[in-house]
């Protein structure tokens, strides 16, 4: 990691059933690195399903834990407002650039129009057999029976790729893409005690390299990648002008394509195997591949939450949010909640409308690349499984110290052909 990230984790982490409910904080990052937080939650849900937390690392907070609650909190964007953050905790260095995701209507829409259609359905379409081919290559450079790390080798490496054809960035730049995606999502907003000084200096090398680009597209005939899209639309054409809108719009685009999709590749592969019955279904029947595929992004759930901030008083839950109030949705919670989703906690590729699920969001703040993680994760596996036999998890994967990014540093792993 580019970024000096300090080690906050405690190894003492209380059972949340032994708390008084009103000290049950969700946000810790070390409950994610150590898989701890599902407890938190379904005490949450059963007993505080609206729940505020007075202090902790992160000041005063509501915590929305519900699915149906979830949905609530997102759809109703006049009260709820996502400015002028998405996550939980609030900049050090008041370095908070503007992005979309983190805006209202009608700012938002305009923003998010422009770059939409880099990822539509026809994009798609036509960008399929190119992935393929890579997610080709990628496998067939594996090796057979010997262990290495599936996050480096096929994770990182496939959504790199996929990044570098969305921004169009010179192939022997690409590297540089989950790079500024990770100096990105390590932030003490997020519980990773972090350099941010060295931090913002990297996001601005970022900001320049874009720059240089933005010109170079401007100047170019219209294409389909992001930075032509926006540098050639008449909404959009002048955020280069305003240096920290368009960082920010950078940073979301960029870590929308890579944190997401990276730790559901990885959340597959560590779920069939805790799941072994899942697998040998599979293998029965790979045409369950895709529903499978919405499947793994609901059981790993990349992104653990996404906050709100009141724009007036409102009763909610029988409790009384005020206006100015940080309001937490845990999609984390959402996609094990009970009440909506049957047998939550178990990984069924065969579920029943699997696509009901929260790790996308609802609204106008919907994943813009929701098809593009979704064909990724299909045609991923679709070639697995012209290859190996199986895909042997070897020892406990090493998880991501974050209370946003809910993923995997290291997946050891053994393929048999």
């Amino acid at each position: 990691m580019a970024v000096p990230a300090y080690s906050m984790v405690s190894d003492e982490i209380p059972d949340p059933w032994s708390l008084p409910i009103d000290q049950v904080d969700p946000s810790r990052a070390e409950l994610y690195l150590h898989n701890r937080h599902g407890d938190y939650f379904r005490r949450l849900r059963q007993e505080d399903p609206v729940h505020f937390t007075a202090g902790g690392s992160f000041g005063p907070y509501w915590s929305i834990t519900k699915f149906n609650d979830i949905v609530a909190v997102e759809t109703n964007h006049k009260v709820f407002s996502s400015q002028p953050s998405i996550v939980i905790g609030e900049p050090t260095d008041d370095f908070v650039p503007p992005m979309f995701i983190a805006m209202d209507p009608p700012k938002h829409d305009v923003q998010r129009h422009a770059a939409s259609p880099g990822v539509s359905p026809a994009r798609l379409s036509d960008l399929e057999a190119l992935i393929r081919e890579r997610v080709g290559t990628i496998l067939d450079g594996l090796p057979i029976g010997e262990e290495f790390n599936w996050v480096e080798r096929v994770s990182k490496e496939l959504t790199t790729q996929m990044l570098a054809i969305l921004f169009d960035v010179p192939w022997e730049d690409r590297y540089l893409l989950p790079y500024w995606s990770d100096v990105s999502t390590t932030s003490e907003a997020v519980g990773i005690p972090t350099d941010m000084a060295e931090r913002k200096r990297i996001l601005m090398e970022c900001l320049a390299y874009f720059t240089r680009l933005w010109h170079e597209r401007a100047a170019a005939p219209p294409k389909f990648d992001f930075i032509s899209l926006m540098a050639h639309n008449p909404e959009t054409r002048d955020m280069v002008n305003d240096p920290m809108e368009l960082i920010g719009n950078l940073m979301l685009l960029i870590v929308g394509g890579n944190d997401t999709t990276r730790n559901s590749i990885s959340g597959g592969v560590v779920a069939l195997n805790q799941f072994p019955r899942q697998y040998a279904k599979l293998k029965a029947d790979p045409g369950l591949i895709p529903n499978m595929v919405s499947e793994i992004i609901r059981y790993q759930t990349p992104l653990s939450h996404m906050r709100r901030l009141a724009t007036e008083d409102i009763e909610f839950g029988g409790k009384l949010i005020r206006k100015g109030d940080k309001v937490v949705m845990w999609y984390a919670s959402g996609n094990r909640d009970e009440t909506v989703i049957d047998q939550p906690d178990e990984f069924l590729i065969d579920r029943d409308r699997a696509r009901h699920h929260m790790a996308f969001g609802f609204g106008i703040h919907r994943c813009m690349g929701n098809r593009v993680a979704e064909m990724q994760l299909r045609v991923l596996w679709e070639e697995i499984m012209k290859r190996f036999s199986h895909i042997e998890l070897v020892g406990e994967p090493r998880r991501v110290l974050s209370n946003f990014v809910n993923g995997f540093e290291e997946v050891t792993v053994r393929l048999r052909q």
